[in-house]
């Protein structure tokens, strides 16, 4: 699984204040975990979190004055959704991040669930995405990191994602198999960082075709929705578009004599 950049970096550039009421939401219930953290000395912890989701945590941990007890969980290194766990000093807690491994089943013939497929039959357990970490997809099995709060629930009754029958086992996090993911690198320039600027130089678009998607709801700016052609985007951000895939803006340069914005991305196939 790809990460984007490391905070200290992303220190160093900056960070871009929260951009809609859900971002300021996760932000206030962040700090409101932070300060039950510190007035009553027990662990709390957030569900899994993306890559600009946790930049938003970290800022709203700053706001509250915690400069230490807390850390990131995604159940292996290098993890793309993660939990804030909060945990003070002398507390004795466990791991707030299971694995579950499923084996595929499939008749002959039969393709074999993909990431999407594995997400959309977990959300239609009625999981929110929050309940959900990184699905790490190998040829005839899955890895899942869950909370661990929902293992048991899916050990029991997640059987099927699409017409693949599943068999499931709980696995340690030295188990785990994360599969090295192909990706195309890919140089451009945009003539600003908005969205449907920079979501056509990752999926060979052009800008109104971006701009379509966009607004029909099929774009999301760091596993968030967004509908906003115009909106931001820097360093570090995670484009997903709805049977397109998934790019990273691995860097941002300077810019040509002719005003444009150097940009590499990383396309994930």
């Amino acid at each position: 699984m790809a990460r984007s950049i490391d905070p200290a970096a992303k220190a160093e550039r900056g960070f871009l204040p929260p951009r809609n009421d859900e971002e300021r939401f996760l932000m206030r219930h962040v700090e409101d975990l932070a300060r039950a953290a510190q007035t009553r000395s027990i662990p709390r912890y957030s569900g899994f979190l993306s890559d600009r989701e946790q930049d938003l945590a970290r800022a709203a941990l700053g706001r509250a004055g915690m400069q230490e007890g807390w850390r990131f969980d995604g159940g292996y290194p290098d993890a793309e959704r993660r939990v804030l766990c909060i945990e003070p000093e002398y507390c004795d807690a466990d791991s707030p991040v299971c694995c579950v491994q499923l084996c595929c089943r499939a008749q002959a013939g039969a393709a074999l669930p993909a990431h999407k497929d594995y997400l959309g039959s977990l959300m239609g357990l009625g999981l929110t995405r929050e309940k959900i970490g990184d699905i790490l997809v190998s040829p005839q099995w899955a890895d899942v990191l869950v909370g661990s709060s929902v293992a048991d629930f899916l050990l029991q009754e997640w059987t099927q994602a699409g017409r693949v029958h599943l068999r499931l086992s709980e696995i340690g996090p030295e188990e785990i198999a994360v599969p090295e993911q192909p990706a195309k690198l890919l140089r451009d320039t945009v003539a600003s960082l908005r969205l449907d600027s920079v979501l056509a130089a990752g999926f060979s678009l052009s800008r109104s075709a971006a701009a379509d998607l966009i607004r029909s709801g099929k774009v999301e700016e760091n596993w968030m929705s967004c509908e906003k052609p115009d909106a931001p985007v820097q360093q570090g951000d995670v484009l997903t578009a709805r049977g397109l895939g998934k790019c990273l803006v691995e860097s941002v340069g300077g810019q040509s004599r002719k005003g444009r914005t150097g940009i590499t991305m990383k396309r994930f196939l």
